[in-house]
């Protein structure tokens, strides 16, 4: 029978929305009908110095309209841009909300992006004003000097470490709120007037992509698309007043934005600001939240954790450990869940980790290994798997209820339309998808809008993917990445990685094998586990070259591959792999801000040592400098063992046809 090749989210039966926006079409405007009807409940908390803050919405009101005047007075107006740039706070989001009530766009970059992604970004979008969080964005701004001509002010919102600097352009919050308040004060009608004139058809939101082949697009967002989409995925992922909500991933991620600004406003649902990203778990705990999204990589942090942690602990403890999770996860692959490994195990993990009044969790932003999300369903987590773009304004697929296959990323939201274009055979092509609040295009890129919508307006995702019999999305890969063999095997290099990274000890993985003769690995060993491993059994080291090259931890990894090889197709089963001397690294181009993997940087980058591979040596040697943020350099000289492994003797003879060999990926997890 011939696969399904479209789908749509209207056949799907998704109940209403929850909350709609009527004719509150802007951010402004939702923000003003919350602080009149609800100004007193709890819009937003941040953790300040051990002590959560809170803040209702008639408070975030008038930080947002204080800003706003402030920010007038600066001369942001109509068209002009606002950069924001730090860790996720309530002040991130009142500047991004306060830019939109003076008509102008919002723009936000990831903490961690250094000056040249800076000044990149900024060449393209010319800022007039940047938020910054603190002395350590202060810092990158003010070292690029006459590079970012375009920004007349910097609004510092940290006061720490800032007595230091005399440059004109930097304002303290505080200092631009007291202005927007006097400006307010001679003028009272004023906030109104501005949350009056904001139009939801103008372009509120400059949302930057993914970038894994080049420089980061900028995504236009209109602000009714935002809302509207908004109001399409509470309908299919309800979310009520009051419910509470830890943002983790960064705002300046297409998903954090949906949920810590779009869903806040129009749901009223509280978002929690940690106090910092290392008592993330712990504040987690603190808030108990009713809904957490954390990316493949987090949640494959928190799996390897869990899994360190009890190495710690009493061999009794472990025991159970090992009798309870095999269980569980063979419960969960039927669908069920296990009383007695809940019981004895499950339920006392999802109380440390504060997940025991979640009603619905989600994974998105690359996939997830089957592995991984079985481990949480065990454990109880009501995880689900999201499926979209930037452009697409996030996620467009999602679990229904009671239908969670973790081999897919769902069923379409409602309004949205799936398509399989080009398919083959089995119906495996590249998915197509068209709603109503998709982007406007790209900032000032017109050849690049018009190349990502084809002529029937179907937005064209670079994805391989196709819908299973119950017309849930199965997304294999990029199509860039699905690979070939010499010998004729068709691979997923993704799918692959995911399967390893679920061990406690792989922090990250690249699959080679295009156009060689087998599948190869380049491992990165997980460094803070490895060493605790590596310290209790008395074996020395110093660094993370030289713990990545001791062959006691080759031994640990060979077995690590060798298992997940049990679970692949012969011909797809990885050969030969080594365990890299660093840390694949954003800072170093090897990964995205949102640390999916760019090929095309690793094979120019590590090009010598995959050609060493394929040579048929058993090692390579390395002699390489490193250089650090801070500026400084480490030379490392080491020896990279290559392993050989028995399980995957490379292949004599194609397996089968290509088409075959591609679909094999997704179905080997089963």
């Amino acid at each position: 029978m011939m696969a399904a090749l479209s789908a749509s989210g209207d056949r799907v039966g998704w109940g209403p929305p929850p909350a709609t926006a009527g004719d509150a079409d802007t951010l402004p405007k939702l923000l003003a009908r919350n602080a009149k009807s609800h100004p007193h409940q709890v819009a937003q908390r941040e953790k300040e110095f051990g002590i959560w803050i809170p803040y209702d919405w008639a408070a975030v009101e008038d930080h947002v309209s204080a800003m706003a005047a402030g920010f007038a007075a600066l001369g942001l107006g109509s068209g002009d841009v606002v950069a924001l740039i730090g860790d996720n706070r309530p002040e991130w989001v009142w500047g991004e909300v306060a830019a939109h009530a003076c008509g102008a766009m919002s723009l936000g970059v990831y903490r961690d992006a250094l000056e040249e992604e800076i000044r990149h970004l900024f060449d393209h979008a010319a800022p007039k004003i940047v938020v910054a969080e603190d002395e350590e964005q202060v810092d990158k701004l003010l070292a690029l000097g006459d590079a970012i001509p375009s920004v007349t002010a910097i609004v510092y919102t940290d006061d720490r470490g800032m007595r230091k600097y005399d440059d004109p352009r930097l304002i303290a919050l505080a200092a631009l709120e007291e202005s927007g308040r006097a400006a307010l004060a001679a003028h009272p009608g004023r906030w109104s007037e501005m949350v009056a004139a904001t139009r939801g058809e103008d372009v509120a939101i400059l949302c930057t992509t993914s970038g894994t082949t080049s420089n980061p697009k900028l995504a236009m967002w209109t602000s009714a698309a935002l809302i509207g989409h908004a109001e399409t995925y509470l309908a299919a992922d309800p979310r009520q007043p009051g419910d509470e909500y830890v943002a983790v991933l960064p705002l300046s991620w297409v998903m954090e934005q949906m949920y810590s600004v779009g869903w806040n406003m129009l749901a009223r649902m509280v978002v929690n600001f940690v106090e910092d990203e290392t008592t993330t778990m712990a504040d987690l705990r603190e808030i108990g939240p009713h809904f957490v999204l954390f990316s493949p990589r987090v949640w494959e942090g928190v799996a390897a954790d869990i899994r360190a942690r009890i190495m710690d602990t009493s061999p009794w403890k472990r025991a159970i450990y090992d009798w309870a999770v095999p269980r569980g996860m063979a419960a969960a692959g039927a669908g069920k869940r296990d009383a007695l490994a809940d019981a004895f195990l499950f339920r006392h993990l999802r109380d440390r980790l504060g997940f025991s009044h979640l009603k619905s969790a989600a994974t998105g932003g690359a996939a997830m290994g089957p592995d991984t999300f079985r481990f949480f369903e065990a454990m109880g987590v009501p995880l689900k798997q999201l499926y979209g773009q930037t452009e697409a304004l996030g996620a467009h697929t999602i679990h229904k209820a009671g239908a969670v296959d973790n081999e897919t990323v769902g069923l379409p939201m409602p309004g949205v339309t799936l398509q399989i274009r080009d398919p083959d055979s089995e119906g495996l092509g590249e998915i197509l998808v068209k709603h109503p609040n998709m982007m406007t295009g790209y900032y000032r890129n017109a050849e690049a809008s018009a190349e990502s919508f084809d002529a029937d307006g179907w937005f064209q995702t670079g994805d391989a993917g196709y819908l299973n019999p119950a017309g849930q999305l199965v997304v294999v890969d990029r199509i860039k990445d699905l690979a070939t063999t010499s010998r004729g095997v068709r691979f997923s290099p993704q799918f692959i990685e995911n399967k390893l990274k679920f061990s406690t000890y792989v922090a990250e993985a690249v699959i080679l094998g295009k156009d060689r003769p087998y599948l190869a690995a380049m491992i990165c060993i997980r460094f803070p586990i490895l060493s605790k491993w590596a310290e209790e059994r008395k074996i020395s080291f110093t660094t993370y070259s030289d713990l990545a090259s001791r062959p006691e931890v080759y031994a640990v990894l060979r077995d690590e591959v060798e298992r997940v090889n049990a679970t692949l197709p012969e011909h797809q089963r990885i050969a030969k792999f080594l365990l890299l001397y660093k840390e694949l690294d954003a800072d170093d181009g090897e990964l995205t801000r949102t640390k999916k993997v760019r090929r095309g940087v690793i094979a120019e980058t590590y090009g010598g040592i995959i050609e060493t591979i394929y040579s048929g040596a058993d090692h390579v040697d390395i002699d390489t400098v490193i250089r650090f943020q801070d500026g400084s350099k480490q030379r490392i000289v080491t020896r990279l063992a290559i392993e050989t492994l028995g399980s995957a003797t490379p292949p004599s003879a194609p397996p089968g046809t290509a088409q075959g060999a591609a679909r094999t990926a997704p179905e080997a997890a089963a």
